[in-house]
This record gives C-alpha cells, sequence and structure tokens, in this order.
C-alpha cells in the first residue's frame, strides 16, 4: 500500500530530534491548473518535516498528530528541488510545537509554517 509521501516521492535527508530535512523534486503532478506548485504540497512539506520530527521524541507507544498547521506561501515555484527544514521550538509532554521553512533550489525561501501537534497513544483497535 502506498502513503502520501512515497506517492508524491518525498525524500528523507536528515531525521533526527533537533532537525529534519526533506527533498521533493518538482514535477508536473505537483503543480495547481496554472502551472504553479500547489500551496497544498508545501503544507503536506511542512506538516510531514515536523511530524517526523516530533515522533523522534517519542517511544513506539505514543504518535504525533497535527492539531494544527499554518503555511504562508511567499513565492511561486514551477520546477526544481524543494527542501523542507523543519526545527522544534516547544518539546512538551503532550504537545510539540515546530516550525519549518520551505526552499527552492537551496535558496529561495517559497514558504514557510508552523505546526503544533499533540501526543496521543497508540491503542489497538
Amino acid at each position: 500500500m502506498m502513503n502520501l509521501i512515497d506517492y508524491l516521492k518525498i525524500e528523507t535527508v536528515v531525521l533526527s530530534k533537533k532537525r529534519v530535512e526533506l527533498l521533493l523534486s518538482l514535477a508536473d503532478i505537483h503543480h495547481q491548473p496554472f502551472g504553479y506548485l500547489h500551496g497544498g504540497v508545501s503544507g503536506v512539506l511542512v506538516e510531514t518535516a515536523c511530524s517526523m520530527g516530533a515522533n523522534q521524541h517519542l517511544d513506539s507507544s505514543h504518535a504525533a498528530v497535527g492539531i494544527d498547521l499554518h503555511v504562508q506561501h511567499l513565492d511561486k515555484a514551477r520546477y526544481g528541488t524543494l527542501r523542507v527544514i523543519a526545527i522544534p521550538k516547544k518539546i512538551g509532554r503532550n504537545i510539540q510545537f515546530w516550525s519549518a521553512e520551505v526552499l527552492l533550489d537551496e535558496h529561495i525561501m517559497i514558504a514557510n509554517g508552523t505546526c503544533t501537534l499533540a501526543i496521543k497513544e497508540i491503542t489497538s483497535s
């Protein structure tokens, strides 16, 4: 079964408690109808990076799940490589808060965002 990360071809470069970096090579599938990057892709990158980092702080009986996502779109993109860099701002017992930047070709900031995550116990259903 394929998940969204696999479908969009998001690559993990750095995964630690203090920093997450993901890469995405832009293609037509990532565009909105006018030929530019769809803003939802930036949102996916921000929440994915923040969630992956948040889960590095947890054991296998808990998971961090996004409860609030804010993304500011700052510039346009068509093709190239996006790098999202996420860092923690607050690591609590029940809530984590992360921020992220989305860069095009290493130097053009096209989006930034924040993600608040709740820590939930994983239960079998």
